[in-house]
């Protein structure tokens, strides 16, 4: 065994790999290429999302770049509760597909659906959420929490510029609405 241990080094020094090495090596090298393949598509196509979103129109490629790096992607069942009036939740979400209805005292006030967004108030002053969000239909949604999203706007003038824009805008909202 010892002398079939030492061929394989000397296999391997002048470059003629035995079929087996070679198998064993190769296919994990291959998956590892296929998985990172897939992680770049996915990747671009979650930045291609978020170039759609309107809140981002005015921020640059790679400050998209970098959301979409901490987002969480996932898939939300119909009835879920995002968000509860009143509670302290860290968490900024974008729907990609799905609806989610948003209710202030048990009231639906509004219906989300591709390219809206919610939470744009509770990265600002991570105060208490202003209303309650819950899932209508199966919903994919991207998910930031407020750390990193803090992390961000401390790096990027432009996306701390239009979440500024956008929860100003949510607050106008509100203050127009009649008292519930």
């Amino acid at each position: 065994m010892a002398g079939s241990g030492s061929a394989l080094v000397i296999q391997l020094r002048v470059g003629i790999l035995p079929a087996a090495y070679e198998a064993r090596t190769h296919g994990p090298l291959m998956r590892l290429d296929m998985l990172t393949t897939r992680r770049n598509r996915a990747m671009e196509e979650r930045l291609e999302l978020l170039e759609r979103v309107p809140l981002f129109s005015g921020v640059p490629r790679d400050v998209l770049a970098r959301i979409a790096e901490v987002a969480d992607e996932s898939d939300v069942p119909a009835g879920k509760q995002l968000t509860h009036e009143g509670r302290y939740e860290g968490y900024f979400f974008i729907v990609l597909s799905g609806s989610v209805r948003i209710e202030r005292g048990g009231r639906t006030i509004n219906t989300l659906g591709p390219g809206d967004f919610l939470g744009s108030i509770a990265l600002i002053d991570a105060g208490p959420r202003t209303a309650s969000a819950t899932t209508e239909t199966p919903s994919r949604l991207l998910t930031v929490t407020n750390e990193q999203f803090a992390e961000l706007l401390d790096d990027a003038p432009a996306l701390r510029s239009a979440i500024l824009d956008a929860a100003e805008h949510n607050l106008r909202t509100i203050d127009d609405e009649p008292p519930v």
